[in-house]
């Protein structure tokens, strides 16, 4: 809590001297951001910064029902390269299809969905052919 400005002294001299004492006591270090850049001055206003700024932290996303699932498909499919066993491809395969099937059954809201389930063993073929190794490929075709 700040002191009350003693009378007789200048307003700009009581504030620059507790702006200088609490630099000293090092309370501005203690403070969200110290040592950080600003953020860029030149971007035109947004009204509504400091909501995207919470939505960004905190890692949310406002999408229509039907750009969240396409998104998820996208997801999906980067999951896929990455998973190391065929389960783990029928388990994503399965959960984002049981999803896709639902929402083609009742479309939700926004654009229009334009997904089909995936065929599961059209994808564990992709999936194991990008898993082989070129060699393997080279001595199966020779």
């Amino acid at each position: 809590m700040t002191e009350r400005k003693p009378p007789g002294v200048s307003f700009e001299s009581f504030v620059d001297k507790q702006i200088r004492e609490a630099a000293e006591r090092g309370e501005f270090k203690k403070l969200a951001g110290f040592g950080k850049p600003l953020d860029d001055d030149n971007a035109p206003y947004d009204a509504l910064w400091w909501i995207k700024s919470k939505m960004h932290r905190e890692g949310a996303a406002v999408l229509p029902p039907s750009l969240a699932l396409r998104k998820e498909a996208e997801d999906a499919v980067e999951a896929i390269g990455r998973a190391v066993s065929e389960s783990q491809v029928r388990r994503i395969v399965g959960e984002i299809n049981t999803k896709i099937a639902e929402a083609v059954a009742r479309p939700p809201a926004g654009p229009p969905l334009n997904l089909h389930p995936f065929d599961m063993e059209e994808t564990l073929a992709d999936w194991r052919a990008r898993r082989e190794e070129p060699s393997d490929r080279e001595r199966r075709d020779a």
